[in-house]
């Protein structure tokens, strides 16, 4: 159970790490394409990336795209994050199940 616990805090760790390096490309492009606050680049990004939508509107065209490609990239990242975070308990589940893959159950019945 320790190393269970052990590598699903690794594992949130990396995805704590990933959703700040996310939300500061979200912080640093709305400021100085959107010309935003700090605080509302900050508002902007985490409702984008949490799926929630924009919140402020992008006037200049610079600013339509870095917001359309962080909205397109906030997407892979949500479903990337949530993928390895969840993996490690995924694994667990499929030990306890004693899961063994098609390819396992072959070679132990030839």
């Amino acid at each position: 159970m320790h190393k269970f616990l052990f590598r699903l805090s690794k594992y949130l760790f990396f995805c704590l790490i990933l959703i700040a390096l996310s939300l500061l490309i979200g912080i640093l492009g709305y400021h100085f394409f959107g010309k935003l606050s700090l605080l509302d680049s900050f508002h902007m990004s985490s409702m984008i990336l949490t799926g929630m939508g924009p919140v402020n509107e992008m006037t200049t065209a610079g600013a339509k795209i870095f917001s359309s490609l962080y909205a397109l990239y906030s997407g892979i990242a949500f479903l990337s994050i949530t993928a390895v975070f969840f993996s490690p308990i995924i694994h667990r589940i499929m030990h306890i199940l004693h899961f063994e893959g098609i390819n396992e159950t072959k070679e132990n019945s030839a």
